[in-house]
């Protein structure tokens, strides 16, 4: 236990330091969710079409904003494992004592750190155009929290992808097929009220959606009736995609 824990540890440490010498990649990921806060959001506001419950729209928005582009990093981060498989560093992984298990909550976890940055990058840009968060250091806490295990489920399942991915460029294709229809088909941009019947329906399926349930109900609207299940929610996903996940993640090097 001690040993997997250990493992997982070094993985994210290796993340950071990554971070820490090239941080690139991160600013340019920011531009799109920050063009959504500052232009799609006001547009929409005037339009008033969308119920929010009271809340203005660019607020209602904005942490579905924000778990859209941490799921973007997280989605794309089997890009990486691609890349290791095809430059030989995963076949060296793959022969330490370390479990397939820690290894791929370590990775996954790893990606949680980025999307933690990434998300840190909008909540100023949020803050200056006039978002109202609730003042609460708690909530933020578990918001960050939240976003943190939740970007490690869906890194999980870019791992479960890439192990059957043999080049980069299959790749992308499957991670924006994945990212879009999750976005799209989840309560990030609407009330799930306003969906046809169908989307309605995939919707309770969505992981999305209950972490932008999750983290909109602790920063924006103080709604928090549904947390419990959120939580819930997000822990079964987690807990399914790490096990797929190790399941599959020889194959990576097959």
């Amino acid at each position: 236990m001690m040993e997997g824990l250990k493992n997982m540890l070094v993985m994210i440490e290796l993340e950071l330091r990554r971070l820490r010498h090239d941080r690139t990649e991160i600013y340019f990921r920011a531009v799109q969710p920050i063009l959504w806060i500052l232009i799609y959001g006001p547009v929409m506001s005037s339009v008033r079409a969308i119920p929010t419950g009271g809340v203005p729209y660019t607020d209602f928005i904005t942490p579905g904003v924000m778990i859209q582009t941490t799921t973007f990093v997280s989605i794309f981060y089997g890009l990486m494992m691609v890349w290791e498989r095809e430059s030989g560093i995963l076949k060296k992984l793959l022969v330490t004592p370390a479990s397939r298990y820690s290894m791929v909550i370590g990775r996954s976890m790893a990606s949680g750190v980025r999307a933690l940055f990434q998300a840190l990058i909008i909540l100023p840009i949020a803050l200056i155009i006039g978002v109202r968060f609730i003042p609460n250091p708690a909530y933020f806490s578990l918001a960050f929290t939240i976003i943190f295990f939740a970007s490690g489920g869906f890194a999980a399942i870019s791992i479960l992808v890439a192990s059957f991915m043999k080049t980069r460029e299959r790749f992308m294709g499957i991670g924006q097929a994945i990212i879009m229809p999750l976005f799209f088909a989840s309560n990030a941009l609407y009330p799930v009220q306003m969906m046809p019947p169908i989307l309605r329906e995939f919707s309770t399926f969505n992981p999305l959606s209950y972490v932008v349930d999750a983290v909109r109900g602790l920063l924006i609207t103080g709604d928090l009736s549904n947390l419990l299940m959120d939580l819930v929610a997000i822990a079964i996903f987690d807990a399914v995609s790490f096990i797929l996940a190790s399941i599959s993640f020889k194959r990576i090097i097959e």
